[in-house]
């Protein structure tokens, strides 16, 4: 794509890059048919070219954000599909997260949508304010009925009828594995070697290596018991687990809302907590078990290339994050101690693993391994609809596309669904009778873990 930005414009480093990548698009449009919001709408704006037109507009002539740009990119989901479609690499994410803070400094948000902005970026990043939060909305969640008539045609008003509807009929309260420390290996686990089952042959496991979790924010406060299995399972394989003093929300929820400023500073602490650990006695992997802060924490150097005291650590951070899976097939997993129920999975590949993080194939052959029959979902490109915040700020879009995602699910005929993120498994989990748990929960399983909660009901059933 040809451009004109002037010399001027071109020595703002954000600037710059954001040339760069615009320079890559080849008008091709292959990414309009992976893009969630062309297939549902038909509208060239709502697709990753059109978006890039529009924001090529803005930048090159120093435009202010109009309306008409803030409402197609607010409808881009982030999903990245386009990513993995594009031939010729065009870094969309870099450059539609770029335009948001550019939209945020230029464009005057109604008075509606700055107050849900602000407290979504003052609650979600906040374990135990977004407890508290759930749990309002618990107690206002049998007010539907009533609410939804009365203000459910205004935008506001949809926002906040979504809010309560994917409110969890649970609350998680802190537990040990959200809280600052250490977990080491159990020393009451035996491990299985090659050897006799003699109790004399065999040998205590003591850790052999140290990784860090990233404990996260709206997770914990939404499922405890996935960080629960991750900590279980990697004791077992002999792996000392670390919760870093400091670290907290990665800051993708208000990065991809524009927030630059806090969004920075959330991924600072993490970097230097990490770096920390890195510093002393050492991490062989950052794990983190909500893939759409994996695609941001593996993007930490690329956040922080300008800044001369941040950088190396920064970089040195993304190298040593990995989605769960992806470290457990690394470190080629022995068989697991039982064959789990000869379950049918539908296995829902979040877009944050599978187009932002290009991890694929991990989660199935583990799953493959337990037993399980791992089905693929069709249309499984296709964004659930969840995505951050999305399924808040665009109830409608995001309604249709659970809706499309729960149909294709179905058409697996699956006794469960397994997902590896917190996002997609409340989404989906609102519009499904079917369990919905964490890849990470069922390998637990498979490999020594009890059974996950939400799967109680379906094996009493005996199915």
């Amino acid at each position: 794509m040809e451009t004109n930005f002037t010399l001027e414009q071109l020595r703002d480093d954000g600037l710059a890059e954001a040339e760069k990548i615009l320079r890559t698009c080849v008008h091709c449009g292959f990414c309009t048919a992976t893009c969630p919001t062309y297939v549902l709408m038909g509208d060239e704006l709502d697709s990753p070219r059109g978006r890039i037109y529009q924001i090529k507009d803005m930048l090159e002539n120093g435009k202010p954000a109009g309306k008409e740009l803030v409402t197609h990119v607010d409808r881009c989901l982030s999903c990245l599909s386009c990513m993995s479609t594009c031939p010729s690499g065009v870094h969309y994410m870099h450059l539609v997260d770029y335009a948001r803070s550019h939209i945020n400094q230029s464009y005057n948000r109604s008075f509606g949508d700055k107050v849900m902005r602000r407290l979504l970026q003052t609650v979600l990043p906040y374990p135990n304010r977004f407890r508290l939060a759930l749990l309002g909305a618990k107690l206002s969640k049998p007010l539907l009925p009533v609410l939804e008539p009365l203000i459910g045609n205004t935008q506001l008003g949809k926002r906040i009828v979504a809010m309560l509807r994917l409110a969890p009929s649970k609350i998680e309260g802190p537990t040990q594995t959200t809280m600052p420390g250490i977990f080491e290996a159990d020393e009451q686990i035996m491990i299985e070697t090659d050897l006799p089952r003699d109790p004399a042959d065999v040998a205590i496991r003591a850790p052999s290596k140290r990784v860090a979790l990233l404990s996260g924010c709206a997770q914990p406060a939404l499922d405890s018991n996935i960080n629960g299995a991750t900590i279980r399972l990697l004791n077992r394989l002999g792996y000392e687990v670390v919760l870093a003093q400091g670290e907290g929300c990665c800051g993708a929820l208000v990065h991809h809302m524009g927030e630059e400023d806090q969004a920075h500073g959330q991924a600072r602490a993490n970097i230097e907590a990490w770096s920390r650990e890195i510093e002393g006695d050492g991490l062989d992997a950052i794990l983190i078990t909500t893939s759409g802060c994996g695609t941001t924490v593996k993007d930490y150097g690329y956040m922080f290339r300008n800044d001369a005291q941040l950088k190396k650590k920064a970089e040195k951070v993304s190298v040593l994050a990995r989605d769960v899976s992806e470290f457990l097939e690394e470190i080629e997993l022995p068989k697991p101690d039982k064959a789990l129920p000869r379950l049918t999975v539908a296995y829902h590949s979040a877009c944050s693993l599978q187009h932002g993080q290009q991890v694929k194939s991990a989660p199935k052959t583990l799953l493959h391994r337990t037993g399980l029959r791992v089905k693929d979902v069709p249309e499984g490109h296709l964004c659930c609809g969840s995505a951050g915040v999305y399924n808040i700020m665009q109830p409608d879009i995001a309604g249709q596309l659970k809706e499309r995602k729960i149909t294709n699910i179905d058409k697996t005929r699956p006794d469960l669904i397994a997902a590896g993120n917190i996002g997609c498994i409340t989404q989906i989990g609102a519009g499904t009778n079917t369990p919905v748990v964490h890849t990470i929960e069922l390998l637990d399983w498979a490999y020594g873990g009890p059974i996950p909660q939400k799967l109680d009901g379906l094996l009493r059933q005996g199915r």
